[in-house]
């Protein structure tokens, strides 16, 4: 066979490549849901060392435990608390002490669902030892090969880590792999002031104004992109020098992004929800829900197709994703129209 393409068939490659390329500017910022089973929420503040540390870690776990349940429907078993003190809340499960941050993973390992959704934040001080970054937690420390270790437990559920502690940055590289997410304030272990990261990425879960595509509920990406905005925002209406600067890795390859723009990293981020479709979409009228429901059925086929990319004819491959981001080009259209934005 000949290596150079005839004038048709170059045709329709070229014409399939700006087809591809249109529909992924218009779906560039439509998140990917591709997701069942259940949210998992595992909160661990480690300690504070000042009063006022103590209120704000206090202030967003409990955010934090209530938005998981109310707003977007975990059952309350399902979101793990452990802080400094046991006592100061009674939503707090234990001591966030070494020994019970692993006795409760190694617990949620055994009982989660093959596609549940984990998602993990740590909020506190970190350090940088000996090239290790840690969390700073009541008695022995946490460093992040070992807690990395505790993560390969989940063999088949999506693992998000937020880390907001200072010094974060080198758990990035020790968290990374596949199936997972990492997120942390600072970009290395040497940004080891304290941090805000943690009150903008609980305001972004918490709140309403991360979620950009309207949808009821905030990805993993909207809630880096607004904490990462506003950090900037802070550090520059209080005139000073920014110390910590928050890192994505999405796609498990250890370096992360500042800005995950809409490449893999977004894709990966933006398709990550601690919340269910069906909870975002429960005071909508029965229209808006079917076109809801609908989008995560076409979603979860994209993201079934990417997965089996690498054993499909490129051509098989191309014709499918045309197809499907057709359809969701389609449906978000459609969703727009129905809540009022225009088609």
């Amino acid at each position: 066979m000949s290596r150079y393409m005839d004038g048709a068939t170059a045709g329709r490659a070229t014409g399939r490549g700006r087809v591809l390329g249109l529909l992924f500017l218009l779906l560039g910022a439509v998140p990917l849901a591709g997701q069942g089973g259940a949210g998992q929420l595992v909160i661990i503040s480690g300690l504070s060392g000042e009063e006022r540390f103590a209120r704000d870690y206090l202030e967003w776990g409990s955010g934090l435990a209530e938005a998981a349940v109310q707003r977007y429907g975990l059952r309350a078993d399902n979101v793990v608390w452990l802080a400094e003190d046991a006592g100061a809340h009674a939503g707090i499960r234990a001591r966030s002490t070494r020994v019970n941050v692993e006795r409760e993973v190694r617990a949620l390992a055994q009982r989660a669902g093959t596609d549940d959704r984990i998602l993990i934040i740590l909020f506190g001080h970190g350090s940088f030892q000996a090239g290790e970054s840690r969390i700073n937690l009541p008695g022995p420390d946490v460093n992040g090969e070992e807690f990395a270790a505790l993560l390969a437990l989940f063999g088949t559920q999506r693992v998000a880590v937020v880390n907001a502690t200072s010094a974060s940055g080198g758990f990035v590289q020790d968290l990374a792999g596949p199936n997972r997410i990492v997120i942390t304030a600072t970009k290395s272990g040497m940004e080891a002031n304290e941090t805000v990261f943690g009150r903008h990425i609980t305001a972004a879960l918490t709140g309403e104004a991360a979620d950009t595509d309207k949808d009821g509920r905030v990805s993993l990406l909207e809630a880096f992109e607004y904490a990462r905005l506003e950090v900037e925002r802070e550090y520059q209406r209080a005139n000073k020098l920014q110390t910590e600067h928050a890192v994505l890795d999405a796609v498990g390859d250890g370096r992360g992004v500042a800005e995950a723009g809409d490449g893999p990293h977004a894709q990966a981020a933006g398709s990550f929800h601690l919340g269910s479709v069906a909870v975002a979409a429960a005071g909508a009228s029965p229209e808006l829900r079917a076109l809801y429901e609908a989008k995560a059925r076409i979603e979860g086929a994209l993201a079934a197709l990417r997965a089996r990319r690498a054993s499909m004819a490129e051509a098989e491959y191309d014709t499918e994703l045309e197809r499907l981001l057709v359809e969701l080009s389609r449906n978000a259209q459609s969703i727009r129209r129905v809540e009022g934005g225009g088609s």
